[in-house]
């Protein structure tokens, strides 16, 4: 394990002095060093899983010393990959303000016409068509609920109907099995009446 420790951590070191370079590097080599430099950390990620291995393969009395060792190289390499995000988004930001800033200085700007006019018949149109729409709507819920209403009063009217009717029949002293029969009959009589 600690042959593979000494290389990881002098691989560290060497990272650490390549972001030093990758501050000074032009715009033509920037991206060489940034692979390399992400390589490099990939490379060291994978020999940290093979460390972890083999910390836990260590006695007893010296795998808590060899964990705490591989924790702090694992925390020094995701630091480093931190800072080389940071400086990628940085880098990416300045090219883009760069950019922007070559297609605004190379932009040819013209005076304005004599007779500009602004197309505000089209604009008006279309927000008198919008509120037209939005009246239509309302109308159309409304017309919807009155409907509903009228459909619950009937429903009223109809269970009040049959209730009276109930009442009759009981007090002409018909049987529950008539009963059953005519409320039968009604429920095939209304399937009917939906059907055609």
């Amino acid at each position: 394990m600690e042959p593979l420790y000494q290389q990881t951590h002098k691989q560290v070191h060497e990272i650490q002095a390549h972001m030093g370079r990758l501050e000074k590097a032009d715009k033509q080599s920037v991206h060489l060093v940034e692979n390399e430099i992400q390589a490099s950390i990939d490379q060291i990620f994978s020999r940290l899983e093979r460390l972890e291995i083999l910390s836990n393969k260590e006695p007893p009395n010296k795998r808590q010393n060899a964990k705490l060792r591989v924790d702090q190289l694992k925390y020094d390499v995701q630091h480093l990959q931190t800072a080389l995000s940071n400086f990628q988004h940085r880098r990416y930001a300045r090219e883009q303000q760069d950019r922007q800033r070559e297609e605004l200085l190379s932009r040819t700007f013209t005076a304005n016409d004599s007779d500009t006019a602004i197309p505000m018949d089209e604009s008006l149109q279309f927000n008198s068509s919008l509120q037209q729409i939005h009246s239509g709507m309302d109308d159309l819920i409304g017309g919807g609920h009155s409907i509903l209403e009228g459909l619950r009063a009937q429903r009223l009217t109809l269970k009040g109907t049959q209730k009276k009717i109930l009442d009759i029949a009981n007090t002409l002293g018909l049987s529950n099995t008539v009963m059953r029969l005519v409320e039968k009959r009604a429920f095939q009589d209304k399937y009917f009446m939906v059907g055609t």
